[in-house]
This record gives structure tokens, sequence and C-alpha cells, in this order.
């Protein structure tokens, strides 16, 4: 057992305490937060000495594990891209959890990540949500599959028009392919569900859980028509999508808060390397969340280092995100949109014990990061 005391705790849900404290139980679960806890015998203390206390980072959307650091091809594991379909892949398959990225991210104050294939093919499989901490994946899920990932826009144009001159080469074509596999899929779950047991096809088994509501797509889309054109599909079929990247959201807020599906912002450092970036802005999200889209500022890792999450939410917040939504925006809303939050996301008493010490505000200081990162109620990061 671990007795935290004498922080500033933000919960994320409920009050903020001034003074308070956080009892973790043998089972790597919160059992009790307040301001006057008795402290346990025999308990290990840490004395916060009024450091700020939030649940540990959560990132909608990136490949850690799958993109691996100080690697090229030998660990460049996150795009099949030999067919544009390929919704039988699973991010587990391919996460290392040994890769330096993730102690990187414990230090960053980053706990749990949300992690998969890339945006090069139309669909590319499985995204999963693991806990940063650990040396086998198994032991590392919180829920696997959380979303069937699909790309629009640049990507699969480039990967397989310009590449390969196979389709798609046009974003008629990324659509129709989406589309065919989304009627096939659906023909074959009917077949299975009055009996007439089609022939076995991993591909369309792969889509089941997005036809059932029990996974929504992932959608990897930056410019306007790709955004609702992806929503157009989803509407189609009835199936649930997120929003991933959303850089021209600000142009479409209107149509955007009108849908209500979630948006998860980001890469939004760094230089703009191709046309459909050409929007991309800190402003986004604070524009996004007036207009009353629910939101989750996300890095992309590698594409920005998973440890600087909470620094993309501080960026946010100086360019007009509201701080406390900055904050939900890193923690509570990834883990409700991705469909998590009844293990992460916020600090409250049954929930996993993720919870992060900061040296710092790190919405508000340059540099601010982890003093002591825990995860499941153990101490995973500790500064020295």
């Amino acid at each position: 057992m671990i007795f935290i005391q004498n922080g500033h705790i933000k919960p994320m849900v409920g009050d903020e305490l001034a003074n308070g404290s956080i009892l973790i139980g043998d089972d790597g679960k919160i059992a009790a937060i307040g301001t006057s806890l008795p402290v346990p015998d025999g308990v290990q203390v840490i004395d916060a000495g009024g450091r700020l206390i939030t649940p540990g980072c959560v990132d909608a959307h990136c490949h850690i594990g799958l993109d691996n650091e100080a690697m090229a091809w030998e660990g460049h594991d996150y795009n099949e891209i030999v067919d544009p379909i390929t919704p039988q892949m699973r991010a587990i398959d391919s996460i290392n959890p040994l890769d330096e990225a993730f102690a990187n991210a414990l230090q960053g104050g980053v706990t749990t990540a949300c992690t998969g294939p890339g945006s090069a093919n139309v669909v590319g499989g499985t995204f999963a949500a693991i806990k940063l901490a650990g040396k086998r994946v198994d032991n590392m899920i919180i829920k696997s599959p959380i979303a069937m990932k699909c790309a629009f826009g640049e990507n699969p144009k480039r990967c397989y028009g310009q590449g390969s001159k196979k389709a798609p080469m046009t974003r008629m074509g990324t659509a129709a392919l989406l589309r065919e596999l989304l009627f096939k899929a659906k023909r074959y779950l009917e077949d299975k569900e009055n009996g007439k047991n089609p022939g076995f096809d991993i591909k369309l088994e792969s889509m089941i859980p997005v036809l059932k509501g029990e996974i929504p797509l992932k959608a990897h889309a930056h410019r306007a028509d790709d955004i609702l054109t992806s929503i157009r599909i989803a509407k189609e079929f009835g199936v649930g999508i997120t929003l991933d990247h959303c850089t021209d959201g600000a142009l479409i807020t209107d149509e955007l808060a009108q849908e209500g599906f979630p948006a998860f912002v980001g890469p939004s450092l760094g230089s703009k390397t191709k046309i459909e970036l050409s929007n991309k802005s800190f402003t986004t999200p604070a524009v996004l969340h007036k207009a009353g889209v629910p939101i989750s500022i996300i890095t992309d890792a590698p594409v920005i280092p998973l440890q600087y999450l909470p620094m993309c939410a501080g960026l946010a917040v100086n360019a007009g995100l509201d701080k406390e939504e900055a904050w939900r925006a890193i923690t509570i809303n990834p883990a409700r949109q991705t469909g998590i939050a009844d293990r992460v996301g916020s600090l409250e008493v049954g929930k996993d014990a993720d919870i992060v010490i900061w040296t710092a505000d790190p919405l508000s200081a340059i540099g601010g990061e982890s003093w002591t990162t825990i995860v499941d109620g153990k101490v995973v990061y500790q500064a020295e």
C-alpha cells in the first residue's frame, strides 16, 4: 500500500483538494481520497511536498511501440503497405514495450496510450489501449481492440496511387474501398446471423465489432472535406467514428458541433510537412471546444514524442483553450472517448492508481515533468 500526502490534487472529476491525500490499495486501485485521511500502519508514505497531483495523462492516438525509436525499417511495424485493406492487423502484435519511448513517456507523466497502425492504408487494423509500464504487452492491455483505423486524404493516395499505381489514386477511390469493405462485412455478418455459414474471411470477421457498435472507426482525416467524408460513410452504415487529427476542424465547427463526434486534435507542433497540414494550429482545440465539439489533444507519437503531450496541452492554453479543459483533453476526455474511463483518466476511488506528482504544473511552467509516476499502484518513475 502507498499513502500520498500533502499534495494539491486535481482529480479531473469533482473538486480539487488543496492539501489532499490518496491511499492506494494492494490491488493497485485507489482506495481513498480526502483531506484528512489517517495514515494506515505499515504503508509506504510519499510526501508530495505541496506538489500538483493528477491522474496519469492519456493519449488517444499515437503509434508508440509500433514505430520504434532510433530505428529505420527494423522498427517500422505500423503500416502493412501491401494491400490498402488490412483490417485483420492488430496493434498488439507489433508493440515493443522495451522501446525507450515508453520510459520517456512515463517520465513525462503519460501513463496510457491508444496505439495502433498508421495511415498508409484505407483500413489499417485495430488500435489498443495500453499502460506504458511493463515488459509484456499482454499484461499492459487496458482494452483491445478499441477502434478500427481507417485513413482519408493524402496518405493512401501517396502510398498506393503514387507508389504502385493502384487504387486508391483519388479520394473517390479511398471512399469506395472503405464502402466496399463495409458492404461486404455487413452481408457477411447477416449471413452468419441467419445461419448461412459463409466461408471464413478474416478481413470481414475483423469488421464485425465495428458493425455491431462495439468499437468505432478511427478516421485519420486532416482536410475539411476528408473529415466530412468520413462522417458521411459512418452515418451511411450506422457505425461510430472518432475524428483523428481534425486539422481543418476550425473551418467546419458548425458542422462538427451538429454531428457530435469527438475530435482528437494534433499533432499541432512541428513543420507543415504536407499540403493537408496547411491549417495546422494550436488554436484549433480552443475553437472546437468553444463550438461545443468534444476534444482530446494527441501527439501522434513519434511525430511528437509522447512525453510532450502535457506541453502540447499547455501550448493549446497559450493559444486560447481554457486551462481546465486542456487538462481534461489529456486525461478524462480521451479516456471517455476511447471507452476506458472506467479505469483511467481521473482520480476516483476504485479506479486504477495511475498517478503523477509533478515537479511543476506542465501546462504553465516550461520544464514541468513528473516527480513521481505511479502505474497500477507501483512507482515506475522517480526523479532524482
